[in-house]
């Protein structure tokens, strides 16, 4: 069947219709599944950056309070290339865009082995600014995802690719545990060197995607595509954006935070820290098991506010202490929590705007979202040597308690018209 959306009138309704799929058209389609691997993949490095940074940064950094910055700046690199990321695959196509993404991890994790080698702090931190990068571009598996099935099925897609992210939070992990053994001669080498070996992996599979480049048509609609003013005036596309936004920059606020908090200042093993970022990753994903039929049953804006009160209880469980579980239940917590936000945002806002705005509303998403998250990664190490683990959580009440009013406020709104409107019925 035809993907060409057609119009629908002169007026406010004359916006593209999306585009749709038979619905008798396979869920788990070829390009779905190779994002779902290239998705465990990427994660890995993630979470191997994030367990590593703050313990690396800490024998490495002139001063404690810089012992964050690596990991801060995975994030300022991920909130760097998000618009270079958006712009870059919409005149190349996904495959290439993904592709070189890819590569460039590797060679990041590579200078990342010379950094350890020498015991140069900067060029170590250079590593995890190359790897923020790559994240820009694998953030956007979950929206090509959406663009191989049907609109009804976007937030079940999306599920999937971050439940690919379950492999990725067992293999991080595993790579730190065993990097002595992959690496004897250099602490934490191996895992450096496993990690570059799997991204190239993942740039071969990537090859073999099929979403080369837009649909011709995207080229031809231009001239009815809103503007970045006109998309910020729909109430729900900023809904979904502060959604993603909360969501993700309280994350990032506390699990930056936590390594340094568990390893450095309370005295917690290697293990147990490295445990607790790996049940807090799992936390983030396996929800994603139900997050797709919770959504088709009950709708983004339940789902989201079922986020808000899970981020609450994040609160109250790490305010109790600083034992291993307060710590291990506060993560698993702030996982959940953040999985309703990011996949209830990222499926209301795919459904509040047209195709040939796909990139435009996308970058201007991703932008916001790890923009602010950069901004909550660099103030973590600060305010936690700082004042201290408490007023970590502390912060984060205000913008979950804005998130929650503001669902409230828009729970009832209906979406666009011209959203809802398969172009074969």
């Amino acid at each position: 069947m035809s993907r060409t959306a057609k119009s629908q009138g002169p007026t406010a309704t004359s916006h593209l219709a999306p585009e749709s799929f038979p619905a008798t058209a396979p869920l788990l389609n070829k390009d779905l599944l190779l994002l779902l691997v290239c998705q465990t993949i990427f994660v890995s490095g993630s979470v191997m950056t994030v367990t590593l940074g703050g313990i690396i940064g800490a024998q490495l950094a002139p001063s404690r309070a810089l012992s964050t910055l690596p990991v801060s700046l995975t994030v300022v690199g991920t909130a760097l290339g998000t618009l270079p990321a958006t712009r870059l695959m919409q005149r190349f196509g996904r495959r290439d865009g993904f592709t070189s993404a890819a590569l460039l991890a590797a060679v990041a994790c590579a200078t990342a082995i010379a950094a350890v080698l020498v015991q140069q702090f900067w060029l170590y931190c250079l590593s995890t600014l190359l790897i923020g990068g790559t994240l820009a571009f694998s953030q956007q598996f979950r929206f090509a995802a959406t663009e191989t099935v049907a609109l009804s099925r976007a937030g079940t897609a999306i599920s999937i690719i971050l439940l690919g992210s379950v492999g990725g939070a067992l293999i991080g992990p595993e790579l730190v545990a065993r990097s002595d053994w992959l690496w004897p001669e250099t602490r934490f080498a191996g895992a450096l060197a496993s990690s570059g070996c799997l991204f190239v992996v993942a740039a071969l599979l990537l090859r073999l995607l099929t979403l080369t480049k837009p649909p011709s048509h995207e080229h031809l609609d231009q001239s009815e595509a809103r503007s970045v003013r006109q998309l910020t005036a729909q109430p729900l596309l900023l809904l979904a954006i502060a959604a993603g936004v909360v969501g993700q920059g309280v994350m990032t606020f506390v699990m930056t935070a936590t390594p340094v908090s568990m390893h450095i200042m309370d005295g917690h093993s290697m293990t147990d820290t490295a445990g607790v970022i790996r049940a807090h990753v799992l936390a983030m994903y396996l929800p994603s098991l139900v997050s797709g039929v919770l959504i088709s049953r009950l709708g983004e804006r339940r789902l989201m506010l079922g986020g808000i009160g899970i981020y609450l209880a994040t609160l109250s469980v790490g305010l109790l202490g600083h034992e291993l579980m307060h710590y291990t239940g506060a993560l698993i917590l702030l996982g959940v929590g953040w999985n309703f936000l990011f996949v209830g945002g990222t499926t209301l806002l795919v459904k509040t705007y047209q195709p040939s705005e796909r990139f435009r509303a996308q970058g201007l998403n991703e932008a916001a979202v790890f923009g602010t998250s950069a901004l909550a990664s660099l103030m973590a190490g600060a305010v936690l040597s700082q004042i201290g683990w408490q007023a970590v959580l502390w912060s984060t009440l205000l913008p979950v308690i804005l998130l929650g009013i503001g669902i409230a406020y828009l729970f009832n709104r209906p979406l666009p018209v011209s959203t809802t409107l398969p172009v074969n019925q």
